[in-house]
C-alpha cells in the first residue's frame, strides 16, 4: 500500500476507555479492561499534524482520483486526475462535521477494491446543514483483503479522531480498538413542538446516530410522565445513556424519574442527552452553545446537536432541589419562573401547535398586559462570585419570619408498556413500520442499522456500477447488543417505594415529585428563619428568574456566563416600574446574551448556592423547567455535579490555520 490509501470507513464506535469517559460508563470491568489492555502511550498531536496521506479512487470507479490528508481537525482532499485542482472546491471536509464513516465492499465478487464512505453535514450558503456522503476507493494493492485492510486503518484513525481517543504511538491502527457501540435508550415525545417530533427524529436523528454506528432502543412516549416512570423500572447498568428527543419537559421527567428511584445515588450518575424537537429547547441551546457552534433554531439546532451526540463526551450537571410549599421536592436542571417569564410559558400552551413561536406571541400577549406582582427574595450568595454581567445591585439583609406547614409528597400512577422501536433484541412490542437491524429478514428500504452505517441507494448505486453494500469493520463481540440479550423495560412499579398514603395535589400542581434525591443541608425547614449570610429583599417585581444554565430557550441566553457546572444558581429579577417598552429591548438584547450591558435600573443579578421565593401575591404562576407547580412559597439549593450531560466535545469548530 506504502502510501496508497485508497478506502475507509467504519462505524461510529468508540473503544473501552472512551467509552467509560464518554459516555459516563461506571468504572467496573470497563476500567480493568482498559488497565489489562496497556495502550501504547499516544502520539502529541497539533491542529495541523498529517496522521495519514495517500491516494484514492472515487466511487463510480470512473470518476476522478484524489490525495487524501488526514489531520486531527479535517480530512484534506484534493483531486489529482484528471486535472489537479488549484483551488480544491469542497476539498476541506472539518471533523466538526462529520457523523460518521464506514468500509464497504462491491457486490461484484471481481472487484478487489475495498471502500470507505464518511458521513457529513457541512453549512450550505444560507446556513443551514445538508447531508453529504463521500466515498472514496481503496485500491492500491492487488487483493481485497490488502485493500481492506487499508481501508480499516482509515476508518479506524477517523473514528478514534471523532471519539477523542488517543492513537498509538508506535502500534498499528486496527479495528481492534473498537469496542460494541454504545447502547442508547431514545424516549421520543410524538406531540412534542409542533407535533413534528417523531417525523424529525426519523428523518435526521435516526440516521445519524446509525452513521455513527450508536445502538439504540427507541421508544415513544404516550401521556405526561410516562417517561419518568419507566425509567424508574429500566435495569441502568445494560444502558449508556438516556436521549430525550423533545423538548426540555421530557428530560425533566427523566431526571425526576432517575430520582425516585431506591438507587437514586447511582442512577442519577446515568448519562443523560436531549436532542430539540419541542418548542422549548433551552438546555439544546446550552449544550450547542457548549460544543462551539453558532446558535441555531429548529433543525439547524436538532443536527448540531445530534453531531455532537454522535461525537461522544459528558459533562457533571448541577442539578437544583426544588422544596414546594406542601413540602414535597422536584429536582430541576434548568429554571424556576415567577412572573412574566411563568406567565408566557404557561398563557402560551394554548398555542402550542405554533411550535417556539408560541412563546414569541405569548410575549406580545404579556407585555399588552404586563402585571407586577408583590413578593420577598431571600438567596445564600456564592462564596465565590463569577464574573458579574453587571454591577451588582446593592441589597438589604433581612430575614424572613413566613411559618409554613410542609406537607407530603403525592403518590405517584402507573399504567401500561409504551409502544418502542429498537435496533437491539429487546423482548418489546414492534409498531409497524419498525426500523431493524441488517440480519432481519425485512430491513427498512432506507435504514441498515448497526452493520456498517445507513444503507442509501444514492450513497452506493453509481450507474453502471455493481452496488456497494456495508463491510463492518469487527464482528459483534461478546457483550455487544447483538450478542448478549438485554433486560425487558418495565414500568417502574416493583422498584418504586410502597405508597404512603398521602394526599393528592393541589389542582393546579401539574409537576411531577421526586421523592429521593439528597438532602438540602443548606436549607433550613421552609417554615423557619433563615440562618445568618442571607440577603432577603422585598418589594413589587416584574418578573423572577432562578436558572442554572446560559439559555432560557434556544434563542434566549439569560445568564451568558453559567457554566453546566459551575455549582451556582443564576437569580435574575425585574423590579416593577419598568416600561413595556423597556422590557421588550431586555428580551430582544436576551437573545444577545447582551441584556447586562443596557443599564436597566429595573434588571437585578446575584450568584446564589440557595434561594427561597415568597410570593406575597394571593395569585400567580409559578413554574420549574416550564412546568407548573403549586402556586405558594418554594427554595431550593444547587447540588453541583449530581447529574451527568451528554454534551459532545466542548471547543470551537472551525477552519484549520
Amino acid at each position: 500500500m506504502n502510501g496508497h490509501l485508497e478506502a475507509e470507513e467504519q462505524q461510529d464506535q468508540r473503544p473501552e476507555q472512551e467509552l467509560t469517559w464518554s459516555w459516563g460508563h461506571r468504572p467496573r470491568s470497563a476500567l480493568d479492561r482498559v488497565k489489562a489492555m496497556a495502550p501504547p502511550p499516544p502520539l502529541p498531536l497539533t491542529p495541523s499534524t498529517p496522521l495519514l496521506h495517500g491516494e484514492f479512487g472515487s466511487y463510480p470507479a470512473r470518476g476522478p482520483r484524489f490525495a487524501l490528508t488526514l489531520t486531527p481537525q479535517a480530512l484534506h482532499i484534493q483531486r489529482l486526475r484528471p486535472k489537479p485542482e488549484a483551488r480544491p472546491r469542497g476539498g476541506l471536509v472539518l471533523l466538526a462535521e462529520v457523523s460518521g464513516c464506514c468500509t464497504l465492499r462491491s457486490r461484484s465478487p471481481s472487484d478487489s477494491a475495498a471502500y470507505f464512505c464518511i458521513y457529513t453535514y457541512p453549512r450550505g450558503r444560507r446556513g443551514g446543514r445538508r447531508r453529504a456522503a463521500r466515498t472514496f476507493r481503496a485500491d492500491g494493492a492487488a487483493t481485497y483483503e490488502e485493500n481492506r485492510a487499508e481501508a480499516q486503518r482509515w476508518a479506524t484513525a477517523l473514528t478514534c479522531l471523532l471519539r477523542g481517543l488517543p492513537l498509538p504511538g508506535d502500534g498499528e491502527i486496527t479495528p481492534d480498538l473498537l469496542p460494541r457501540p454504545p447502547r442508547l435508550l431514545l424516549l421520543v415525545n410524538p406531540f412534542g413542538g409542533r407535533g413534528l417530533a417523531w417525523q424529525w427524529c426519523k428523518n435526521h436523528v435516526l440516521p445519524m446516530i446509525s452513521e455513527a454506528g450508536l445502538s439504540f432502543n427507541l421508544i415513544q412516549t404516550e401521556r405526561h410522565n410516562h417517561a419518568r416512570e419507566l425509567v424508574q423500572g429500566l435495569s441502568l447498568s445494560e444502558w449508556d445513556g438516556i436521549v430525550t428527543v423533545s423538548g426540555d419537559g421530557l428530560l425533566y421527567e427523566v431526571l425526576n424519574g432517575l430520582l425516585e428511584r431506591p438507587d437514586w445515588e447511582e442512577a442519577v450518575k446515568t448519562p443523560v442527552g436531549i436532542l430539540p424537537c419541542g418548542s422549548g429547547n433551552a438546555l439544546a441551546g446550552a449544550v450547542n452553545q457548549h460544543g462551539g457552534f453558532e446558535p441555531a433554531l429548529g433543525i439547524d439546532l436538532l443536527l448540531n446537536c445530534s453531531l455532537l451526540l454522535c461525537r461522544g463526551g459528558s459533562h457533571p450537571l448541577d442539578l437544583l432541589s426544588v422544596t414546594l410549599a406542601s413540602g414535597s421536592r422536584c429536582f430541576s436542571f434548568l429554571s424556576v419562573a415567577w412572573g412574566f417569564v411563568s406567565d408566557v410559558d404557561i398563557q402560551s400552551e394554548r398555542f402550542r401547535a405554533l411550535g417556539s413561536a408560541r412563546f414569541t406571541l405569548g410575549t406580545v400577549l404579556g407585555l399588552a398586559t404586563l402585571h407586577t406582582y408583590r413578593g420577598r427574595l431571600s438567596y445564600l450568595p456564592a462564596t465565590v462570585e463569577p464574573a458579574s454581567p453587571a454591577p451588582a445591585h446593592g441589597l438589604p439583609r433581612a430575614k424572613s419570619e413566613l411559618t409554613l406547614a410542609p406537607g407530603p409528597a403525592p403518590p405517584v400512577a402507573h399504567s401500561p408498556l409504551h409502544r418502542s422501536v429498537s435496533d437491539l433484541p429487546l423482548p418489546l412490542p414492534l409498531p409497524q413500520p419498525a426500523l431493524t437491524s441488517p440480519g432481519s429478514p425485512e430491513p427498512l428500504p432506507i435504514l441498515s442499522l448497526n452493520g456498517g452505517g445507513p444503507e442509501l441507494a444514492g450513497d452506493w448505486g453509481g450507474a453502471g456500477d455493481a452496488p456497494l453494500s456495508p463491510d463492518p469493520l469487527l464482528p459483534s463481540p461478546p457483550g455487544s447488543p447483538k450478542a448478549a440479550q438485554l433486560s425487558p423495560i418495565t414500568e417502574g412499579a416493583s422498584e418504586m417505594p410502597a405508597s404512603s398514603g398521602l394526599p393528592p395535589p393541589t389542582p393546579d400542581a401539574r409537576v411531577a415529585i421526586s421523592a429521593g434525591g439528597p438532602p438540602d443541608h443548606l436549607l433550613p425547614p421552609l417554615g423557619a428563619p433563615l440562618p445568618p449570610g442571607w440577603v432577603t429583599m422585598e418589594g413589587d417585581f416584574v418578573l423572577i428568574l432562578a436558572i442554572s444554565p446560559s439559555h432560557l430557550g434556544a434563542d434566549l441566553v439569560a445568564a451568558p456566563h453559567a457554566r453546566f457546572d459551575d455549582g451556582l444558581v443564576h437569580l435574575c429579577w425585574v423590579r416593577g416600574g419598568i416600561s413595556r417598552a423597556a422590557l421588550l429591548r431586555l428580551f430582544l438584547a436576551m437573545e444577545r446574551g447582551s441584556h447586562f450591558s443596557l443599564g436597566c435600573p429595573q434588571l437585578g443579578y446575584a450568584a446564589a448556592r440557595a434561594f427561597r421565593l415568597e410570593p406575597l401575591t394571593p395569585r400567580g404562576v409559578l413554574t420549574v423547567d416550564g412546568e407548573q407547580v403549586e402556586y405558594g412559597p418554594l427554595q431550593a439549593q444547587v447540588h453541583p455535579g449530581l447529574g451527568t450531560l451528554l454534551t459532545g466535545p466542548s471547543g470551537c469548530p472551525g477552519r484549520e490555520p
